[in-house]
């Protein structure tokens, strides 16, 4: 698999996160990574997604993956 870089202008870092929007529900959700390209979404390496913020009036969903090395 190709390495997918962050969607932001003149960004030449890896992605870590996907960035989708819920415009009805004026909504951001920043998850993981997602397994593949999204036409309606936008890769972010780390910095970007750290770094995000939405309209006034929005909300920001973040969503964090769970290692699978955690034991119960």
């Amino acid at each position: 698999m190709d390495e997918r870089l962050c969607s932001r202008v003149a960004c030449t870092s890896v992605a870590v996160a996907t960035l989708t929007y819920v415009y009805a529900d004026s909504m951001a959700v920043l998850g993981p990574l997602s397994q593949r390209r999204e036409p309606h979404s936008y890769d972010l390496c780390e910095e970007h997604s750290a770094r995000l913020s939405a309209p006034r009036g929005w909300q920001v969903v973040r969503h964090v993956a769970l290692s699978n090395d955690l034991k119960p």
